[in-house]
């Protein structure tokens, strides 16, 4: 089912996209999915400080997008997940999106739909039932085009810009909800190395000018490293390490969760994984 379009019109009032956030953690406790008879996620527990970005890493079918997913309130769960202190399972849907925003790894992306349209999608939550967008809502979209460098393409539809440009517009959006929490679903699949760079430098500078609490997934544990206070590994939908990355980005940890033969390097007080070739080259 495609998105709503939003009227433009009606009254403002709405607070302004700047305005302070007091940051708010996350919070899980004995958190599982089960479909059918298959465990997806099995026993999480898990803590990100407010503020903190914790990253989620671990090898494809590890359960990392079902736990976001049941963090966000998208899936049915066992256990308890809190989002500063309230149960996402006691929220109306309305209210929850007001807590946490989503930027998902394939965003339902509708053909036509322009930059700002595509943004002001972000003001739902914040609309009375059968109401439309306010001035000030429609301000709210623009201040976040403006803030991401958008304002060149707000006219241009979402599905015929470049991948960067487009991740952009998808974290515009997350972002105009004005939540305290953002939630990202491998932000960067699909994006050539710079672009990479630029759209977790964008949300690194996003969490320090908003307060915003991170929770992210990601493939890269190099650049996991790089941007995260706080890895969560996981495998076979359970964490086998987690903690502050110095402590968690080890061999050892990876080895629970890699395949793969690699090597770490320190360069600049980060950790850096280098992937070696197995011993005959293959």
């Amino acid at each position: 089912m495609g998105l709503p379009r939003l009227r433009r019109g009606g009254r403002s009032g709405e607070r302004g996209l700047d305005a302070a956030r007091e940051p708010v953690g996350i919070e899980c406790d004995g958190l599982s999915v089960v479909v059918g008879e298959r465990t997806l996620v099995d026993d999480v527990h898990l803590s990100v400080e407010p503020g903190h970005w914790c990253t989620i890493a671990g090898p494809n079918g590890a359960g990392k997008t079902t736990l976001v997913r049941a963090v966000t309130g998208l899936l049915a769960h066992r256990g308890t997940v809190r989002i500063g202190g309230t149960a996402v399972d006691d929220l109306r849907p309305s209210a929850r999106a007001r807590l946490v925003a989503l930027v998902p790894q394939q965003p339902e992306i509708p053909p036509a739909v322009t930059v700002i349209d595509y943004v002001l999608f972000g003001r739902t939550a914040h609309l009375p039932p059968l109401g439309a967008e306010s001035a000030a809502d429609v301000a709210a979209a623009r201040r976040v085009i403006s803030e991401l460098d958008l304002e060149h393409l707000d006219g241009r539809r979402v599905a015929s810009l470049s991948g960067g440009e487009r991740q952009r517009a998808v974290v515009a959006r997350a972002l105009a909800q004005e939540c305290p929490v953002l939630v990202l679903d491998e932000p960067t699949t699909g994006l050539d190395l710079g672009y990479q760079q630029d759209v977790l430098d964008l949300v690194a500078s996003l969490r320090r000018r908003h307060g915003l609490t991170v929770l992210s997934t990601m493939h890269d544990l190099t650049l996991a490293g790089a941007y995260s206070d706080e890895l969560v590994l996981m495998t076979g939908g359970r964490v086998v390490a987690s903690g502050p990355v110095a402590q968690t980005l080890t061999e050892e940890n990876l080895a629970l969760v890699l395949r793969a033969r690699f090597r770490l390097l320190e360069e600049s007080g980060r950790t850096i994984v280098v992937p070696l070739p197995r011993a005959d080259g293959r």
